[in-house]
């Protein structure tokens, strides 16, 4: 080039002055410098996970896992941040942060692939295993951890769970008109049944700071009496993740970005949504519903509801979050984000550890397939 440097001296100049930090993330999390340098970099985020807000609700409650920040830096600018965390004990892996306690897709936040490599080669040089459980497909994270791991260890990527999605537009104002005849009568039928029960609200709220634990609890009451609490993955049954959610969801509940939607009948909920409003996205955390109202199908006509409001309020998209549940995708959506799961073997005594004991799971599942 007869002007300024080539690409490739210029990757090879940030790369020199690339500097990485691990911090306890507790004490990173409010420093100002790492502060204003991630809600910079939150701009590249695709999932609500990724987000200074998410990790300060995690950094904040009581555990016993070992929780810490990769920062790749470029002068002022973060330019690769991962969070994550670990259980005690010499052979603990490293997981993303939250995400044995929400069960929620996470991935890298990076600008650029000299930062994601930078984070990457901190993380191998941490010697652990690494399991994250669902990462975008698409994540720079896979190849720079390919790369970072060359003669230093074994890379398994897997896939996993996709998170279905709905691309809303004005015509998801009326959701019912999005599907066939069939369809449209069971709804209707659903609606008639809950009426004959009494008289049939729905609301979605903004809570504040004065009603938001008040809401927060009638939600997670609803939730504890469908199915989610026998299963045991309903909020009221694990303490550890209602103080998750409702520190997270109090906190974007002062930002104006929380919304708790209500199907009422003669004024008690019957069922109920917790979601965000973030990055134009209409992200639905959790949902439940009194089972003693299933002929009504008190699930369906609220999501009909919140499929309305958002296309109303303009989201661009309706995330369902969680998994490509069978429900989900034979009624509302085939749309996903495809997600993978990666793990990591480092040579040494750890990384045989943890490959012989993934090794015996995977081939018990195998086992039980073949049957």
């Amino acid at each position: 080039m007869l002007h300024g440097v080539s690409d490739f001296d210029a990757a090879c100049a940030q790369a020199a002055a690339l500097r990485v930090e691990t911090l306890r993330l507790d004490a990173a999390i409010d420093v100002a410098r790492v502060a204003r340098a991630w809600d910079r970099l939150e701009a590249r985020a695709q999932w609500p996970t990724q987000t200074r807000l998410f990790a300060a609700t995690l950094s904040r409650l009581p555990a016993g896992a070992d929780a810490q920040m990769l920062g790749a830096w470029l002068g002022d600018d973060l330019v690769g941040l991962l969070s994550l965390s670990r259980d005690p004990g010499y052979f603990a892996r490293w997981h993303m942060v939250g995400a044995r306690e929400t069960y929620e897709p996470g991935d890298i936040l990076c600008n650029g692939s000299v930062g994601t490599a930078g984070v990457a080669d901190e993380l191998v040089g941490l010697r652990r295993p690494l399991y994250l459980d669902r990462i975008s497909a698409g994540s720079p994270l896979i190849a720079a951890m390919a790369a970072a791991m060359r003669g230093r260890g074994r890379l398994v990527v897997r896939p996993a769970m996709a998170c279905p999605f709905i691309t809303l537009d004005d015509s998801w104002r009326d959701p019912e008109s999005r599907f066939n005849a069939g369809r449209r009568s069971d709804f209707r039928r659903a609606r008639r049944r809950a009426e004959g029960m009494g008289i049939l609200t729905f609301e979605t709220l903004s809570p504040g700071a004065a009603d938001f634990d008040t809401l927060f609890d009638e939600a997670v009451r609803v939730e504890a009496l469908g199915w989610k609490c026998a299963a045991g993955t309903a909020i009221a049954t694990d303490p550890r993740q209602a103080a998750i959610f409702r520190t997270f969801f109090r906190a974007a509940a002062e930002r104006g970005d929380f919304r708790l939607s209500f199907m009422r009948i003669d004024g008690q909920a019957v069922a109920m949504q917790m979601a965000l409003l973030w990055n134009s996205r209409y992200w639905l955390f959790k949902i439940g519903h009194d089972a003693s109202f299933n002929a009504c199908s008190p699930g369906g006509l609220l999501m009909l509801h919140a499929l309305g409001w958002a296309a109303a309020a303009r989201m661009q998209t309706f995330e369902f979050l969680g998994v490509a549940e069978p429900w989900i995708r034979q009624l509302w959506t085939q749309e996903q984000h495809d997600c993978v799961q990666l793990r990591t073997y480092p040579y040494g005594l750890r990384g045989a550890v943890a490959l012989a004991v993934d090794g015996g799971i995977w081939l018990r599942q195998r086992l039980r397939r073949g049957r």
